[in-house]
């Protein structure tokens, strides 16, 4: 399938900014299952210097400086990706759950890379609640894919998608204790139960198709930003990607920005800015299929 994109955010300022130093994960990156054809960014003011560069997980990060002084910023993505994720294998063909987590924990080849999202990370520190939540999809000897689907559909069904009642600094624990919230809430949900449990997860950003396929139900979460989750299968299957908001195995609604730890490795925008003062910010995503 193939997408076109056009993702806007706009940050309005109640005084001018003089100055400002803006860190973008905007633009779409080439993974297994997905070729970008085409990604630019516009800016608006025009950035006096502009940098490009990969952090550290492969990301693509994007440095704008502006220094003009001005009462308004907008950056916006246009891009055209191609996406068709493989299927999971067969879930009887995955290892036990607890085999996944001792070779996580032991790490060396085929394993260091994901043992990194092992660990505690800044918005994610250790929850013993989300463990006692996840550890009840992995009796003993369960086939780690099927321990992964059931805690994926568990969080569909358990949990109600409700704007409006978190925001980027809930905590796991309010969210489990609510019972309610939005995509990056249920995503660092289920992270951090993978984790409290010996599970590599990973966070991962980007887009969700708007209109679902003929016949099937509308999507949690369209029309915005979108999160999910990255799980760990072990070194012969490699990862598998799951959106917990709604109960799908990623495969060709799904358009990757970036992985991180957590929300805070790649927010889409970050910045210093001198002046300002209070601002309100405003998100438009259109996210195409084309025929």
């Amino acid at each position: 399938m193939r997408y076109r994109i056009s993702h806007t955010t706009t940050y309005d300022y109640a005084r001018p900014v003089d100055l400002a130093s803006h860190m973008l994960h905007l633009l779409p990156r080439d993974v297994p299952g997905q070729s970008v054809m085409s990604a630019a960014l516009e800016a608006e003011p025009l950035p006096g210097r502009m940098n490009l560069a990969d952090d550290h997980f492969g990301n693509h990060v994007s440095w704008m400086f502006l220094d003009r002084r001005h009462d308004r910023f907008s950056v916006t993505l246009k891009a055209e990706v191609d996406v068709f994720f493989q299927p999971p294998p067969p879930v009887d063909e995955t290892l036990p759950w607890e085999d996944v987590a001792a070779v996580a924990l032991a790490g060396g080849p085929g394993a260091w890379q994901a043992a990194e999202f092992l660990f505690d990370s800044p918005m994610l520190p250790a929850e013993p609640a989300a463990g006692a939540y996840a550890v009840v999809s992995f009796p003993p000897g369960r086939p780690v894919l099927e321990g992964l689907l059931d805690l994926n559909a568990r969080i569909r069904k358990e949990f109600s998608f409700k704007p409006g009642v978190t925001n980027v600094q809930t905590t796991v624990a309010k969210v489990l204790s609510q019972r309610a919230g939005v995509c990056q809430d249920f995503t660092h949900l289920m992270i951090a139960g993978l984790r409290a449990i010996g599970l590599p997860a990973r966070y991962v950003s980007g887009y969700l198709r708007t209109r679902p396929p003929p016949g099937q139900p509308a999507r949690r979460g369209a029309d915005q930003s979108h999160a999910w989750v990255g799980a760990w299968m072990g070194p012969a299957h490699g990862w598998v990607d799951l959106d917990p908001t709604n109960n799908l195995v990623v495969k060709d609604e799904h358009v990757v920005l970036a992985y991180g730890r957590d929300y805070s490795d790649i927010s889409p925008v970050r910045g210093v800015i001198l002046g300002g003062g209070r601002h309100n910010v405003s998100v438009g995503v259109d996210l195409e299929a084309v025929e």
